[in-house]
């Protein structure tokens, strides 16, 4: 009995599966397999960084590029210089103080929103519909918002006409605001808000429980656990979408482009006006001098960005 005890343990450990690491070739191989792995799974980026290469990479070296010739290809510092000049900095003081009012005033009623859905069931109908109309309306943007604020409250909307018929209202009394500048704070802050509840929700919603437990446990009330422990945790997850909000808003150009069909008060429908204008003739290439300046300006913006992300991401993870 003993013998075939010994000789069934035997056999069965003979026939086991032998690790390739028992024959000394094991860590060689497996490490030539991890190392080719990757490899094969970097192929699946490849469409992705054509993709970037082609419509991202190429126009931005192209338009870049072409601030820096005259249209008959000979190379000038002019373009560029142009963008010290006191109009060109004015465009690009009306796009910043436009890009900041419409993130700061996104960025607050955004956090506000996302504040008041913090107590909501996360699968509950009503967190789901905000959810998906934030999706939906961050992205509702150019022609389409331009038509709906003309049709609500443009010269012949139904909002300014009810107003007028109904009570007296005239809120075009002092100019046709809604095809100027101050008419594309409101249209921004439409596409803003949803952008902040889409960026900031995944931050607050990170807030753990047990946060509130030992601020609570240690005397605490609800007060100062917003003031000590939840705003200086999400402050930079504030910042970091504050700044997308920024960028976002410097860079828009089809909803402004739809609203204020005359005149170039931000940069982008200045590079229109650039390419366009049958006035200005002989300088389409300042358009690449005026996209440079904003790819500085929102690169910069997106730097910060990364950086402040970066530090909010210690605590979510």
């Amino acid at each position: 009995m003993t013998s075939a005890a010994t000789t069934t343990g035997a056999d069965a450990t003979a026939s086991a599966p032998v690790s390739p690491a028992a024959h000394g070739a094991g860590p060689a191989t497996s490490s030539r397999a991890q190392r080719s792995a990757p490899s094969i799974a970097w192929l699946g980026l490849v469409p992705f960084a054509a993709y970037v290469l082609l419509f991202l990479a190429v126009p931005t070296v192209l338009a870049i590029g072409s601030g820096f010739f005259t249209e008959d290809g000979s190379f000038t510092w002019s373009n560029v210089s142009a963008l010290g000049d006191p109009v060109v900095l004015n465009t690009f003081a009306n796009s910043a103080g436009l890009s900041l009012l419409t993130a700061v005033v996104g960025a607050i009623v955004g956090a506000l929103v996302c504040y008041a859905l913090l107590g909501m069931n996360p699968d509950g109908a009503v967190r789901s519909t905000v959810d998906a109309a934030a999706g939906v309306l961050a992205q509702f943007g150019g022609v389409m918002l331009a038509f709906a604020f003309i049709a609500t409250i443009g010269i012949q909307g139904v909002l300014k006409l009810f107003l007028q018929d109904s009570f007296g209202i005239d809120i075009y009394a002092n100019g046709t605001w809604l095809y100027e500048l101050p008419g594309l704070i409101l249209p921004y802050i439409y596409f803003q808000i949803p952008l902040m509840v889409i960026t900031f929700m995944p931050a607050l919603a990170a807030l753990k429980p047990q946060w509130a437990e030992a601020n609570l446990t240690l005397g605490g009330t609800r007060s100062s656990f917003w003031v000590r422990i939840g705003i200086p945790v999400l402050a930079p997850s504030f910042l970091a979408s504050l700044l997308l909000l920024f960028a976002n808003a410097f860079s828009s150009y089809a909803t402004a482009a739809a609203l204020a069909s005359q005149g170039s008060q931000i940069v982008p429908l200045q590079i229109r006006a650039s390419l366009t204008s049958e006035t200005v003739l002989g300088r389409e290439n300042l358009a690449g001098a005026l996209a440079l300046g904003m790819i500085v300006i929102v690169g910069v913006v997106m730097a910060l960005y990364s950086l402040i992300q970066r530090r909010a991401a210690r605590w979510q993870s």
